[in-house]
């Protein structure tokens, strides 16, 4: 990890213990080593640092390009180590950087629902994610957030929400090689759906099929 990333993680260890009641649960189902891809449902715009701060691997984040426009901020996300994807299409650029970094042995994370979910409800899963594992052959690390929604304006201090960060099995995606692969991705995408689902709380996995879903795997 880089001296930034520990420090920033540090400082949003302490904020959450701070000013909110933060738990992690399955730390011990994260590989020590090797290249892992860690998938989560996505709520609030603190959900990447939360889960930087919460699961034990530097975790390369793949962020929406707006992101790293010249401002102040885009420094911090620059330094943190994510790296931009163009929201709508195929970023092959996007793409070749995530493999790189699975191919050395790192961790990528990403949001595969594409977007954040506007009422704490799991979005269909976008096939981005499914297509990053199956050429890099690397696991799956479902993670399940709950409660970071509550994280609004400066009022939130005063209740310290509940923020509940769970840590599923890591898994592999089979396919067929006899198909062509982008006919599997929907399917594939379903199963990395359900195993973010079995981490959630039931009322955050209703269909949310009232809600555009346009994208690419990353956050906002």
């Amino acid at each position: 990890m880089t001296p930034f990333y520990c420090v920033a993680n540090a400082t949003m260890k302490a904020l959450l213990i701070l000013l909110t009641s933060w738990r992690v649960e399955g730390k011990e189902n994260v590989p020590k080593q090797g290249s892992l891809i860690v998938v989560a449902n996505h709520l609030n715009l603190i959900d990447p640092p939360l889960l930087g701060a919460s699961v034990p691997r530097k975790i390369n984040f793949m962020a929406k390009q707006e992101l790293f426009h010249p401002t102040p901020g885009a420094c911090f996300v620059r330094a943190y180590g994510a790296f931009p994807v163009r929201r709508g299409e195929l970023d092959r650029e996007a793409l070749r950087r995530a493999l790189e970094v699975l191919k050395s042995g790192g961790v990528v994370g990403m949001f595969p629902e594409g977007k954040r979910s506007l009422n704490n409800q799991l979005l269909p899963i976008q096939p981005g994610t499914a297509f990053v594992a199956v050429r890099s052959g690397a696991p799956i690390l479902p993670v399940g957030i709950s409660g970071s929604e509550q994280v609004k304006n400066i009022g939130f201090i005063l209740y310290r929400p509940h923020i509940t960060v769970t840590i599923g099995r890591p898994f592999s995606l089979s396919y067929s090689k006899d198909k062509p692969l982008r006919s599997q991705l929907p399917g594939l995408s379903d199963i990395i759906s359900e195993h973010i689902a079995e981490l959630l709380p039931s009322s955050y996995k209703k269909p949310a099929s009232s809600q555009n879903n346009s994208g690419s795997s990353h956050g906002d």
